[in-house]
Order: structure tokens, then C-alpha cells, then sequence
């Protein structure tokens, strides 16, 4: 048996790194992170996160320590950007888009510490340069401060952004566009000469009051909002022939040519807080697996919209590491690890269908387009379309394709859609599997019972109920589910079926559900 350094390397210690990396922990395996950035990152690429990645982090019992460090709660949001229109969730009673105000640095430091804590290795100012990959494990070239050096594991993880050096050197094609808008993008500080009314827009001495939002003109598109933190977001998006270089650093005096440029005004700006500059693209890898080196986030795929990147790519990182751990414990079914692209690239195509939309809306200058986007803004005002959005955006309405005998529409789902948590909470908290009996069926816990050294069972009830019982796998999609009043005669072969694809083969004879059986 080859001798590793460690189980899994993991390229990069972005959101998606690090969650990575905090995951595996959780499940017994030994990762170690390398980022090529000296120092934790300090420009904030992103203003905070939402979607279906604040429950998982809610079910991992960790929500609270990134609530503290945000400036709310993860609560429904009223209100997104969606293709350059402003979309308000507020009359829907019970938003399905949650949000989190929490600057990146912020996450990635809390994320950095929670590895930290379950034992990890963040290597920083640590390049990987090279992979070699064979029948039994990686071998990893690394350039580090003290020079080049290698490491051993079972797998590598490129987690290194949409230019990933990882799937560079696993051969693995990443197709797809990238669009010709710029986007200027600057968190100032409110300038002298600027008031923020209550409405938002601002009032600029010397010109007049320039609408919050989104202003579209024949040269670009100009949007402002107001922050939590008493800071102005500012941003600018133009048509260009040329490449960018997201390396050059973007300056002051660029954001303000550029807003002159497609608003006509001189915008006084206060002290940057954060400046960048980027471009749109829209691809996604042929393969989030080669071998013994698969991809993940930005490294995986990238959407031509804001607000969605974080979510996808630590949701990626949830679904891939409790399969990583059990092929590398020995216990994994023939193509666990295989369902990882399976399902991600799943919900990254669906993500890409609402990002590439959102690329049109914002992109058509003609009255064509104009008229699109009036017609949508109408059709947003019906509840049905205004909750499938928010949804979408959210990644609520990902359903995995997966095995699903009796059709029960929970299977694939993500655990949100029993509306159940109490019951399942300890054992989601630690990252394990749980069969939720909710009708009393000693003949399903029976059968669970085979697989109780790595799947807990837990009894519960519910008004309205769904299911007789859900099978949840670690990352909270539901794996199957007996449907009310099903016989033994189905629902036994069923349960054992998704059982064994999901956690393997039994290691262990029926026993007592006596020492098995946990009840909430």
C-alpha cells in the first residue's frame, strides 16, 4: 500500500477550498490545502453569500459563527439583481433566497479557522506545478518559500479558480464564451458633494439626483446601492474589444472614467474600500473528474451573473467530500465517487440556464430587448414566477437525478423540502447519513439497521407528512423515500437498494434496534 502525506490535496483556499477541506475533516480524512497567495486575501471579491449553502452550513451547527461575524443574520432577502432588473421578493410571505451580508475575507478567514480547529493544514504561498496520477494515488509537485518539494494522497482537488492550473494539467476541457462587457465594480466611501436620500438615489451637487439601481444608457449600464456599512457599491458595465487583465490593479480614477463614460456625470468617490475590475464568462468543465483529480467551484464552472459562485462552488465541496471519504475508507459503492459530476454538473447546467439569461436581459440594447425586459419585469409581479426565481437563484430547485423506483418526488431533494430539521440535527451536524422514520416502521429500521456503523437512525413526527421515512444522505439531498402507507414488500427492497449505492455494502448483521435507534 502506498504511503501518503495525505488523503486528499486540495489546490486553493478559497470558500470552496476550505469547505472542502473543513468536510473531509468532519468525515475522518486527512486533507491538506495549498494556496498559492501568501496571506489570507484582504480585496473582497464578493460581498457575501446565499442560497441553499446557509442551511447546509445551519445543519453543520456552524451558522451562527458566520452570522456573528456578518452585518445581519442569514435572512430571506427582499431584494436582487437579476440581468440588470431589480427584483423584489418582498410580498412573497416566506422569500425562498437567503442572504448573508459577510465580506469574503471575513468567510475565508472563519473557514481558514474552522479547519484549523478539526486538525487541518492550509499550506499559504504554496504553488502546485505539477500532477502525476496513477492506478493507486497522486503525486503532487509544489513550489513553496523554501523551493520545490513533493506530496503524496489518494486525490487532488483543484479548487483554484476559473484559470485552474489543476484541470490545466488533468487535460480537462473547460468550453464555453466569454462575454465583451467590463465590469467596473468599487465599495467607496460617500464623497463630499454626495447625500444619500431616503430612497437610496443620491443627490450629486452640481448635477442633481442620480436613481439607486440599475441606469441603462446607449454607452453602458451604471448601478448604485447603498450598503449595510454606510459604504456606496458602484459599478459600471461597457462593451470592450479587448481583453482585460484582472491582474492589473483597477484604480480610482478608472472607475470614475468609466462611470463619466456611460452616465455623463462626474461622481464624486470617497475612500476605496474595494476596487476591482472583471469580465463574464459562461463555461463549464467536460468533466469534474479525471482519474484521481477532479475539480471543483470556479475551477468547475463559471456563470455570467453575480451572487451565485459562492453558493455552487461549496455546495460542490459538501456533495464531493463524504464520497471522497468513503472510497478512500474502502467502503464506497461502484460509482460513488462518479456521481459527484453526475450531480454537480447537473446543477451547474441548471445554474448556467438562469445566468446565461440573466447575460440576455442585461446585454440587448435595442427595443427588442427593452420590450423583454418590460415583459419580464410584468411577469415578476405574478407570485408562481417571482418564488421559481428566487428559487432557482437559491439552487432550491436542484433535484438530483438519481434512482427513484417508486417516484417519490423528496428523492434527489435537498432536506429544506420536508420541512423537518429538528429530528435529523446531531447527525448533520457531525456529516452523517440518518434514515428519519416518521410513521413508526420498525420494518425500515430494521434495515437500516445493517448499515448502523455508518448511517443513524432517528425517529420523528410531522403534520402533513410526506414520506413514512427519508433516507438523508451527509450533504441533506434526500437518497429515497418510502411513500405514505407503502407495503414491505416495496419499501424494504427499496430502502436496502439506496442503502447500498449511497453507503455500500453491510458490515454488520441485523441487530437489536434497542442499541441503534435514536429518538428526537
Amino acid at each position: 500500500m502506498r504511503v501518503t502525506n495525505a488523503d486528499v490535496i486540495i489546490a486553493g483556499a478559497g470558500p470552496t477550498g476550505l469547505m472542502l477541506a473543513a468536510e473531509l475533516l468532519a468525515a475522518g480524512v486527512r486533507p491538506v490545502v495549498l494556496e498559492r497567495q501568501p496571506q489570507l486575501r484582504t480585496v473582497p471579491k464578493a460581498n457575501g453569500f446565499s442560497g441553499q449553502i446557509l442551511q447546509l452550513l445551519s445543519y453543520r451547527g456552524v451558522l451562527d459563527r458566520f452570522e456573528s461575524a456578518g452585518a445581519a443574520v442569514a435572512a430571506p432577502t427582499a431584494a436582487f439583481p437579476f440581468g440588470g432588473l431589480h427584483v423584489d421578493l418582498s410580498p412573497l410571505p416566506d422569500p425562498p433566497l437567503r442572504a448573508l451580508h459577510l465580506a469574503q475575507p471575513r468567510l475565508e478567514q472563519l473557514l481558514d479557522e474552522l479547519v484549523r480547529e478539526r486538525g487541518g493544514e492550509v499550506r499559504r504561498g504554496h504553488t502546485v506545478t505539477g500532477i502525476d496520477q496513477d492506478g493507486a494515488g497522486v503525486t503532487v509537485a509544489v513550489s513553496g518559500p523554501d523551493g520545490p518539494y513533493q506530496l503524496t494522497a489518494h486525490y487532488v482537488v483543484g479548487c483554484d479558480g476559473a484559470r485552474s492550473k489543476v484541470r490545466e494539467l488533468a487535460g480537462i476541457p473547460f468550453p464555453g464564451i466569454t462575454y465583451p462587457e467590463v465590469n467596473r465594480l468599487g465599495q467607496v466611501a460617500v464623497a463630499a458633494g454626495v447625500t444619500v436620500l431616503d430612497n437610496g438615489d443620491l443627490d450629486v451637487a452640481g448635477h442633481g439626483v442620480v436613481p439607486a439601481g440599475f441606469t441603462r444608457t446607449d454607452r453602458g449600464v451604471f448601478a448604485v446601492g447603498s450598503l449595510a456599512n454606510g459604504l456606496l457599491m458602484v459599478q459600471t458595465t461597457e462593451d470592450t474589444v479587448a481583453e482585460t487583465d484582472d491582474n492589473e490593479p483597477m484604480t480610482l480614477e478608472e472607475l470614475g472614467d468609466s462611470i463619466r463614460r456611460v452616465l455623463g456625470v462626474d461622481l464624486p468617490l470617497g475612500e476605496p474600500i474595494r476596487l476591482s475590475r472583471y469580465q463574464f464568462q459562461a463555461r463549464q468543465a467536460e468533466s469534474f473528474r479525471a482519474g484521481r483529480i477532479l475539480v471543483a467551484g470556479d475551477a468547475a464552472h463559471t456563470f455570467p451573473a453575480t451572487g451565485v459562485g459562492l453558493n455552487a462552488g461549496m455546495l460542490d465541496a459538501v456533495n464531493l467530500a463524504w464520497k471522497l471519504a468513503a472510497d478512500i475508507e474502502g467502503r464506497a459503492s461502484d460509482g460513488l465517487l462518479d456521481s459527484y459530476h453526475a450531480e454537480r454538473s447537473f446543477a451547474a447546467a441548471r445554474t448556467m440556464v438562469h445566468t446565461q439569461a440573466q447575460a440576455a436581459l442585461r446585454r440587448g440594447d435595442d427595443p427588442a430587448a427593452e420590450a423583454l425586459r418590460t415583459l419580464f419585469q410584468e411577469l415578476l409581479t405574478d407570485a408562481p414566477a417571482l418564488r421559481r426565481l428566487g428559487a432557482m437563484i437559491a439552487g432550491a430547485d436542484i433535484r438530483y437525478p438519481m434512482p427513484n423506483p417508486n417516484g417519490h418526488p423528496l428523492t434527489g431533494a435537498f432536506l429544506s423540502d420536508l420541512r423537518l430539521h429538528t429530528g435529523v440535527a446531531q447527525s448533520l451536524h457531525d456529516a452523517r447519513p440518518v434514515l428519519l422514520d416518521l410513521a413508526d416502521r420498525a420494518d425500515l429500521r430494521e434495515i437500516a439497521e445493517q448499515w448502523g456503523d455508518r448511517v443513524d437512525i432517528r425517529t420523528a413526527t410531522t403534520v402533513d407528512r410526506s414520506a413514512d421515512a427519508v433516507l438523508i444522505r451527509p450533504d441533506a439531498h434526500i437518497a429515497w423515500a418510502a411513500t405514505v402507507g407503502e407495503s414491505s414488500t416495496t419499501a424494504e427492497p427499496g430502502l436496502r437498494d439506496a442503502l447500498t449505492t449511497w453507503f455500500g455494502v453491510p458490515t454488520r448483521a441485523t441487530v437489536s434496534s434497542a442499541g441503534n435507534t435514536v429518538s428526537d
